[in-house]
């Protein structure tokens, strides 16, 4: 399944506007109290860390992390409002512990993850994020490290190319689009996302609800920031800094992170980890984690009437055991 990133983005004049997707459980799910302390690992366009900070008045403090240089600064303008209450990070969440250890946050009560594109992100072209705009073709989350999308699009060979579409952007089309980007790439480099767009369109053809682009430039996404890696490390260290009652909340929206989410938060609420039939436990596994969602909570009807983009969030949410 294939979805929209997280937030959304209207013009008015020049100023764009954020709106956070299930704010309302974001914040009884991580039970926010005032004093607490907290990590959002993607602090993004700072909805969610904003509404933290107000309901742990007068005294909570929280940790904004995020890969994107430009969400940081965002960050530090937030953190003007609050002085002494929230504190920039910039960094990938792929070294939580790390980054949070070395700012006084060795024990929290709460870290959530926000995953997928900012509104600010899908609306500058040259971050190359929209298939709908023409930027150069990048999609790094950090534009200070790694490799540009437009390198895997030029230099991959279609095998490697068709395997990534298909099996990160879950795209039945895969193995045409692949030949045809490398036919295309035979002419002249591929190197805004405008082209890209194109070439996958006429491939993808027409399709109801989404842009016949969308899960190549997923597949791209994830490969250019290794997210699904980022992930995993990532919910393991949210795990080690969480205080005993503390929690973690997780919003994805596509099936490829949510699956990831599902399987880790079983895995941490599991007594053993021995193979079936094992008649002893010699794993020595721990349950590390309660779900407090059976099931991933979803957003309303009026909210996704309201922030269209809302529509395949999925919120799991954790809490850690003593």
């Amino acid at each position: 399944m294939v979805t929209d990133p997280k937030g959304f983005s209207a013009r008015s004049g020049t100023e764009l506007r954020h709106q956070p997707v299930l704010l309302r459980e974001t914040i009884e799910f991580l039970a926010v109290r005032p004093g607490g302390r907290y990590i959002d690992a993607t602090f993004g366009g700072g909805g969610h860390t904003r509404a933290i900070l107000e309901a742990s008045a007068p005294d909570g403090v929280v940790l904004a992390v995020d890969a994107d240089p430009e969400a940081i600064a965002r960050a530090e303008e937030l953190a003007r409002e609050y002085p002494g209450r929230l504190i920039p990070c910039h960094g990938n969440f792929a070294a939580l512990v790390e980054l949070a250890r070395a700012r006084g946050f060795a024990e929290v009560d709460g870290v959530l993850f926000d995953l997928g594109l900012s509104s600010f992100q899908l609306a500058a072209p040259e971050r190359g994020f929209s298939f709908q705009l023409s930027g150069p073709l990048d999609m790094r989350f950090d534009p200070t490290r790694g490799q540009p999308a437009s390198v895997l699009v030029n230099t991959w060979p279609a095998e490697r190319l068709a395997e990534l579409i298909a099996s990160y952007g879950e795209e039945p089309r895969a193995r045409q689009i692949a030949r045809a980007i490398v036919e295309a790439r035979r002419r002249a480099p591929i190197e805004t996302s405008e082209q890209l767009a194109e070439i996958v369109s006429r491939v993808a053809g027409r399709r109801r609800g989404i842009h016949p682009a969308t899960r190549t430039f997923q597949a791209l996404r994830i490969a250019v920031n290794q997210e699904l890696e980022a992930l995993e490390k990532g919910l393991a260290d949210a795990v080690e800094l969480l205080r005993p009652g503390g929690r973690l909340v997780v919003i994805s929206f596509h099936s490829l992170e949510d699956r990831s989410v599902k399987r880790f938060l079983r895995a941490e609420s599991q007594p053993c980890r021995c193979p079936p039939g094992t008649p002893i436990c010699v794993c020595g596994q721990r349950a590390r984690l309660r779900i407090l969602t059976p099931k991933p909570v979803r957003p309303s009807p009026e909210e996704v009437a309201a922030n269209p983009r809302s529509r395949s969030a999925r919120l799991r949410a954790a809490e850690r055991l003593p």
